[in-house]
């Protein structure tokens, strides 16, 4: 018989899911303690083995493919403000606990400084969150702040001043939560921003401005 009929090849096979950095070595206890409670108590090994693939679904890092032009969505999630903020127009993208929490970068551009605020950890959706943790992400035109929310206890920033970034290129996640703002180029309008509140955004791929 020729096995190559009923065997697939290795390139046939599924490729394992991408997932944020960091992401095994919390998924890695409960795949620890599994084995042993098998033997002990096999419900709670079947608890371990789903809190672990929970946790490595929540960090999922899927490929995205950014437009040519314009700037795209920092998160996944529903666009939760468009506002004028003096001179600058802000997006804010609200992520609920099914979405994809690896952020992108909106545009092309050079990290000038990236700065953590200490603060609350309240509701990403509510006007209290002003005044939770954040790591704010300087590309000079332009701004991302990552904001935790109420269950959101870490983030984790993947660039550094003097990165060069590309549209669509990751620059970090964070761990249980919660929202991503792009503080707009002072060039763009309200006029320019091409989603509307409410609506649903993927990170690196929808166009949010284009002047």
């Amino acid at each position: 018989m020729d096995l190559s009929t009923v065997t697939p090849s290795l390139t046939s096979l599924a490729p394992i899911p991408a997932v944020a950095p960091g992401t095994w070595r919390l998924a890695r206890v409960p795949l620890i303690l599994a084995v042993p409670l098998l033997v002990v108590s096999p419900p709670l090994a079947i608890g371990c083995l789903l809190a672990a693939a929970i946790t490595l679904w929540f960090h999922r890092d899927p490929r995205r493919s950014p437009p040519p032009s314009g700037v795209v969505a920092p998160a996944d999630g529903r666009v939760s403000a468009v506002r004028r903020e003096g001179d600058r127009v802000r997006i804010a993208v609200f992520m609920n606990v099914t979405d994809v929490h690896v952020n992108r970068a909106p545009d092309a551009g050079t990290v000038e400084a990236v700065e953590h605020t200490p603060g609350k950890h309240l509701p990403a959706f509510s006007k209290e969150s002003e005044r939770n943790e954040r790591v704010q992400i300087d590309c000079g035109a332009y701004e991302v702040t990552l904001i935790a929310g109420a269950v959101a206890r870490r983030i984790h920033p993947y660039v550094e001043s003097g990165d060069e970034l590309d549209r669509g290129d990751r620059i970090g996640h964070i761990s249980f939560g919660s929202r991503a703002d792009v503080l707009l180029p002072s060039s763009y309008d309200l006029d320019d921003v091409r989603v509307r509140e409410g609506q649903r955004v993927h990170a690196g791929e929808t166009v949010v401005a284009s002047a």
